[in-house]
């Protein structure tokens, strides 16, 4: 798929659920573990910025929502690429595990959308509301206690899994 300029096209949480199931769900189930994400978004000068984020998954879509003002929604509204890291959670045992999303970030502005994001999620207000566009999903994961395994996704292909020992 081919997006404005030759970029590669993202697709929304619903169009990946669909293309690859049973990968979204241990994504969604690993985002789900804990609150708190990190989310790296690229500065004015191009270094990368790191910063903790909640995630939501709601009616199809991965939702990330900031306050108003902060650095980060600069960032995407500058340049909306973005990479979003599962918590790895307490210890070395990553259960479920490592899970990575690339893609770009749109803000939202409809009162409409936005409404109904409040009613769901209850955000302080104001806030920013970006929907994601995926372009890469990957899973690394331990096997067997010998095989680092990635699983990768990216909208055009076919799931990739590759076994390391």
């Amino acid at each position: 798929m081919s997006g404005i300029g030759g970029r590669l096209a993202g697709m929304n949480w619903a169009a990946f659920s669909s293309a690859e199931p049973d990968l979204a769900k241990t994504v969604e189930t690993r985002f789900g573990a804990f609150t708190h994400h990190v989310l790296a978004t690229l500065r004015k000068d191009g270094s990368p910025r790191t910063t903790g984020l909640e995630v939501r998954f709601l009616r199809g879509e991965l939702w990330l929502g900031m306050m108003p003002g902060s650095l980060k929604a600069l960032d995407l509204r500058r340049d909306p690429r973005f990479a979003l890291q599962a918590n790895p959670g307490e210890g070395q045992s990553l259960g479920g595990g490592d899970v990575r999303i690339t893609g770009r970030a749109v803000e939202v502005e409809d009162p409409g959308i936005k409404g109904a994001y409040v009613t769901e999620v209850e955000p302080p207000e104001p806030f920013h509301l970006f929907r994601t566009e995926l372009t890469e999903v990957v899973r690394t994961s331990v096997e067997d206690e010998k095989y680092l395994v990635l699983q990768i996704w990216k909208p055009g292909e076919p799931l990739r899994t590759l076994r390391r020992a």
